[in-house]
């Protein structure tokens, strides 16, 4: 996932993005753990997908904030 693919998306899209990939690395967690998980690197990928994810979030909300005090 791209940064740019993030920035059309609005913040209850990021927030719905956010939960679906919250509940694949839970269940990434139960495969590893079981020894099912073929592809470890996609753990790796999924986290900085979320990080991601996050940190639009968190500027999403910084803008709104600073709109407020301005206005």
């Amino acid at each position: 996932m791209k940064a740019q693919e993030l920035k059309g998306k609005s913040a209850d899209e990021l927030k719905k993005m956010l939960l679906d990939m919250r509940k694949e690395q839970f269940n990434m967690r139960f495969q590893k753990a079981g020894g099912q998980l073929d592809n470890t690197a996609q753990m790796r990928t999924l986290r900085r997908n979320i990080a991601r994810v996050k940190t639009f979030l968190t500027a999403m909300a910084a803008e709104a904030k600073a709109g407020k005090k301005a206005a």
